[in-house]
């Protein structure tokens, strides 16, 4: 993962809501974002679909109308964290598509950065995965989609760094894990630039043993 450091665009938190952009209809934006700020903060089970109705100043029959059920706005919500961060990387990409390996430092400085930052509460999705924990929640199927998507960014930059296919394949495993472990080190050590260290240390071991 070494390279020279570069300007990157700026981006939302890593794995981490944001206000969501309004989308459709004023209420529905509404509740939105009351399930964003509280889903995050307070967890998604301890949320009652009361206290967001509450919150977002309508009636029980208005919410039903925009989700027909918590667990609709449960997949809404992740589905909007995947989208702010994908949109992220996506954005990154694009700007150094010359230089990989400077894509994956920044995405390592920046899980290091938010992990370590006021309010941060772990991985919205890593977080949304214990607290569902039946297989068949549809809330599931969009942390999947989003860690599919996040081993296969990883997987392309590694190819695009020379790497066989099937050596990228199991370093982005590796990687995405180490992710992980990054979110947990920095809410608990608070030192972006230790994490930051670690994780792109941790992370160019893997890319050197999978290229031995």
């Amino acid at each position: 993962m070494t390279t020279s450091t570069r300007a990157t665009p700026a981006a939302p938190a890593v794995g981490v809501p944001r206000t969501p952009a309004p989308r459709g209809p004023a209420v529905r934006a509404r509740i939105l974002e009351a399930a964003t700020r509280r889903f995050y903060a307070d967890g998604i089970r301890a949320v009652s679909a009361d206290r967001l109705i509450e919150d977002a100043g309508i009636s029980k029959v208005t919410f039903y109308r925009h989700f027909g059920s918590k667990d609709d706005l449960v997949v809404a919500y992740l589905e909007g964290v995947a989208d702010a961060e994908e949109g992220a990387l996506t954005q990154v990409r694009s700007a150094q598509s010359d230089d990989p390996a400077s894509v994956l430092r920044w995405y390592a400085n920046h899980v290091a950065e938010v992990s370590c930052s006021e309010g941060f509460r772990g991985c919205a999705f890593l977080n949304a995965a214990a607290e569902l924990a039946q297989a068949d929640h549809p809330a599931r199927a969009v942390v999947a989609r989003h860690r599919s998507w996040l081993r296969t960014q990883a997987t392309e930059l590694l190819v695009e760094m020379g790497m066989e296919p099937d050596a990228a394949g199991r370093a982005a495993h590796a990687l995405l894990m180490l992710r992980d472990g990054a979110m947990v080190a920095g809410s608990l050590d608070g030192d972006p630039t230790a994490v930051g260290q670690g994780l792109t240390a941790a992370g160019d071991a893997v890319i050197r043993a999978a290229r031995a």
